[in-house]
């Protein structure tokens, strides 16, 4: 696998969707009673190819999820998305979640599970089929498909640094 060569960008002046990935109940038991707290795993993008995830923790939901929100906005990065799809197979790990990810024809959809389908739709991938193997946790799957997609090149990006013709990337 290649590093990592991903584009970090600025939330400035971008119309960004929220998503909410995860919503995670923590309860602590103190001398007074229990004490009740929420974590909230966010994904916002402007489903045109930039892309951010968050955690905000607070003791009200709608408080976790913006600060979640504002979390995203901070860790942005662009994604090549050629077609409504992406641009070749990619695989990436985090802690014990794999995930895999694959170009489809278009008409296909987006074929993944609920973590990674917030993910991608929010990138604004209409075709890819994605599968999560290992661990279902939403904070790793989110992490592992963020690292898959930061390490996606561009057809061209990969022409110039091979020295070679782009009809040669695609053939092979």
């Amino acid at each position: 696998m290649s590093k990592a060569n991903y584009s970090r960008v600025k939330a400035g002046d971008l119309e960004l969707k929220e998503k909410v990935v995860s919503i995670n109940r923590v309860v602590k038991t103190t001398k007074g009673g229990r004490a009740f707290s929420f974590s909230a795993l966010v994904v916002v993008g402007n489903e045109q190819g930039v892309v951010g995830h968050g955690l905000g923790k607070a003791k009200e939901v709608q408080e976790a999820i913006t600060k979640g929100i504002e979390d995203a906005k901070k860790n942005l990065i662009k994604i090549p998305v050629m077609k409504g799809t992406i641009p070749h197979d990619q695989y990436a790990k985090e802690g014990a979640a794999k995930v895999l990810i694959k170009p489809a024809a278009h008409g296909t959809g987006v074929i993944a599970g609920g973590s990674m389908r917030a993910v991608l739709e929010s990138v604004g991938i209409t075709d890819v089929l994605a599968k999560s193997l290992g661990s279902a946790n939403p904070h790793n799957v989110v992490k592992a498909t963020f690292k898959a997609l930061a390490m996606l090149r561009e057809p061209i990006h990969v022409s110039k640094t091979r020295t070679i013709g782009l009809k040669r990337v695609f053939n092979g």
